[in-house]
């Protein structure tokens, strides 16, 4: 089965003026490849913006249905793995966090983190869980690992409480620069998506991807700056962690809420910009390969 654009032809007739004439022949939808950067198909993403939005509700009712606890585990995950790290990184190691209360230290990149890993494990799972779609249905397979992506905004939005109730217990007035997060959310989102593609591509070929994907974050959460700073590295190890794209989302999450408190006032322009091209990097390349590789999905899956 070969998936490709899509292109719409419409035939029109004039109204016959006899009521037992046959009615004129229903539009035809053709599918056929298409080629150069057209072949991305982000316009019929927006065509299928009402099949989007469904996988999305989909996959938000389906996570935590017939659960004792429902959508407080959005809550209790994250609030958690906090306690823990202040435990044993906090109050036992003395992990340095400048004169910010290391439990907001630790929640405001554990929080951008947890949403990315889930992100990253639903969009990479995606295309092989959603085989019965694929087999039936001709859409842009695009939409299921994006899907996967923005379904994980709601549990961010509600975990974000927890963080605004630790800022006021602590009494942490945050810097002008929270106005950023949005932007550092935006970058979690793409970096997600853009590894999602490879992942969720090569996972139909390779069922091997699924027992790699928890090793994979669980390796890739120590090498981000979640549990401890970059000011924590020695300074000419710290251009190797500018090479991980959560870097700069996790520090900047920490920047712009604790700001000066971090014991450094310097924004980490460089780290962001980095984490930035990085995105792209695996964002293109990776919509390229997905859509490569798409044309086999419903063969092999």
């Amino acid at each position: 089965m070969t998936t490709s654009a899509t292109t719409e032809t419409t035939r029109t007739e004039a109204a016959p003026s006899n009521p037992t004439a046959a009615p004129s022949e229903p539009p035809v939808l053709i599918i056929q490849p298409s080629r150069g950067w057209m072949a991305l198909q982000l316009r019929d993403v927006w065509h299928y913006r009402e099949l989007l939005y469904f996988l999305v509700w989909r996959d938000i009712k389906v996570r935590y249905k017939q659960t004792a606890l429902g959508v407080a585990w959005i809550i209790l995950q994250p609030t958690l793995s906090m306690v823990v790290f202040s435990l044993l990184f906090g109050v036992l190691l003395k992990v340095p966090s400048g004169d910010a209360p290391y439990p907001i230290f630790a929640y405001a990149a554990l929080l951008p983190w947890n949403y990315f890993a889930s992100a990253l494990n639903r969009a990479s799972t995606s295309v092989v869980s959603s085989a019965h779609l694929i087999t039936k249905v001709y859409f842009p397979r695009l939409i299921i690992p994006l899907a996967g992506v923005l379904s994980g905004l709601v549990d961010f939005a509600i975990a974000f409480l927890v963080l605004v109730g630790l800022l006021i217990f602590y009494q942490v007035t945050p810097t002008p620069a929270v106005l950023l997060l949005p932007a550092l959310l935006l970058l979690a989102m793409l970096t997600a998506l853009g590894f999602g593609l490879w992942l969720s591509a090569l996972n139909v070929r390779y069922r091997d991807i699924n027992y790699l994907i928890p090793f994979l974050v669980q390796m890739w959460m120590y090498a981000t700056p979640v549990i401890y700073g970059t000011t924590l590295l020695p300074e000419r190890f710290r251009f190797l962690i500018s090479l991980n794209p959560m870097a700069g989302v996790t520090e900047g999450f920490r920047w712009a809420l604790l700001g000066s408190r971090l014991g450094d006032a310097h924004p980490p322009d460089m780290l962001f910009a980095v984490s930035v091209a990085l995105t792209l990097v695996v964002l293109v390349s990776g919509l390229i390969f997905f859509r490569h590789t798409e044309r086999t999905f419903a063969d092999i899956v």
